[in-house]
């Protein structure tokens, strides 16, 4: 079998480690010239964090990464809500893990190299259509190239050529009205040096958290979200992990945050390059496969980044998709059946983050407490937020056994 991947980020990539792992030949393509290491700050959940280490990367993670040990949830004026342990912390068999977006990438093309070959990722390869037939699937690219493979998987994220040619009037992607200012920068630790922070609601929230080992600092990942339009209009910007961002139209919303660990303010005047970006999802899809040809990842299933979600889930995907493939000799039987698997998960977690994922618990202790709080246990009941997240985790990390033939 000879599986052609669009798109080489992080779920292309793993996608490539995983169909490999299973004896799968593929190659890559990938519309940029070059990798180019993008974005800020990510989580990899324990669910994910297992499967890079069933690849032997889990000590490449650690060199480039920070296992996160807590994670605070806070009123934006800084009350403590809730406090949770993390990874290894929490009882899992596997770390959850800080990392650069960028970095991560990085690492997961040097790993495909080095084991499926120089030539497995081919930059500058835009795909501009596709064919099918009972045999196999034709690919076109923008330079009069083609690809001719058994399979064609569309990892080619929220702006998917895949799935665009699979839906031609789906539209633009769905904004929620909230723009996201990112940036990165060295700083000191603070809290255990481990300790991830979400402060506010779902109409402005700040995370930080570090993403880097380091000494007297480490690389410090921050976000503020806030609501700035209405959901459903268009958005003010496209979709871009290298979009600069004006320092001027964040100035006033930093002022909405009060955080006790740290001096956000400062942190965000120290960061060189700052990035915006707007929050947008799609709708869940009644299908992601037709024929031969197949989707992954925020081609699939773009969703909001509540919960630390994005990439976890597409490596969930990834390792159920190649599962499928390896055990079935009908490549259009294996993608219904990963379709059917994969699907209805991660449609729930698209609507469930819309309403604020597990951070869903700070909106609902800010409605009821807009000016803070003296005693959390006034404001709502300890095992009423615990339900809250843990309802949430157990949705995002569920798994379906894949079924043989």
């Amino acid at each position: 079998m000879n599986v052609a991947i669009v798109g080489a980020g992080i779920g292309g990539l793993f996608t490539a480690l995983r169909l490999h792992a299973e004896g799968i030949r593929c190659v890559v393509y990938e519309r940029g010239e070059q990798i180019r290491e993008l974005g800020v700050g990510i989580n990899v959940l324990p669910f994910a964090t297992k499967e890079l280490a069933a690849l032997g990367l889990l000590d490449r993670l650690d060199e480039i990464g920070v296992r996160t040990g807590e994670l605070v949830y806070t009123h934006r004026l800084g009350h403590e809500i809730m406090r949770r342990p993390c990874g290894l912390a929490a009882g899992f068999d596997h770390p959850q893990i800080s990392v650069h977006r960028g970095r991560l990438q990085g690492m997961l093309h040097r790993a495909v190299e080095e084991r499926l070959g120089a030539d497995a990722v081919r930059t500058n390869h835009h795909l501009t259509g596709f064919e099918q037939d009972s045999e196999a699937v034709t690919a076109h690219f923008a330079d009069g190239s083609q690809a001719r493979a058994d399979i064609l998987i569309g990892a080619d994220g929220i702006h998917s050529t895949v799935r665009s040619t699979l839906f031609p009037d789906e539209g633009p992607p769905r904004w929620g009205g909230m723009m996201l200012w990112r940036g990165a920068t060295e700083w000191p630790e603070y809290g255990t040096g481990r300790t991830m922070v979400i402060a506010g609601g779902n109409t402005a929230k700040l995370v930080v958290y570090p993403i880097a080992p380091g000494t007297d600092t480490k690389l410090t990942n921050w976000a503020i979200g806030v609501v700035i339009g209405r959901p459903g209009d268009p958005p003010p910007s496209e979709q871009d992990w290298a979009r600069p961002a004006d320092p001027a139209d964040l100035a006033e919303h930093i002022k909405l945050f009060a955080p006790d660990l740290f001096d956000h303010a400062a942190m965000i005047e120290a960061t060189r390059e700052r990035f915006e970006f707007p929050m947008c999802d799609r709708d869940p899809l009644p299908y992601w496969t037709r024929g031969r040809v197949t989707l992954l990842g925020d081609a699939a299933h773009p969703m909001y980044p509540m919960g630390s979600n994005g990439a976890g889930q597409a490596i969930l995907d990834a390792v159920n998709l190649s599962t499928h493939l390896a055990a079935r000799t009908d490549p259009a039987e294996a993608l219904r059946s990963y379709q059917d698997d994969r699907l209805p998960a991660t449609a729930q977690i698209v609507h469930r983050n819309r309403l604020g994922g597990p951070e869903q618990v700070i909106e609902e202790v800010e409605r009821r407490a807009p000016n803070g709080f003296d005693r959390i246990e006034d404001v709502m009941d300890p095992a009423e937020m615990e339900e809250m997240v843990t309802s949430y985790l157990q949705a995002s990390t569920a798994t379906r056994p894949v079924r043989k033939p």
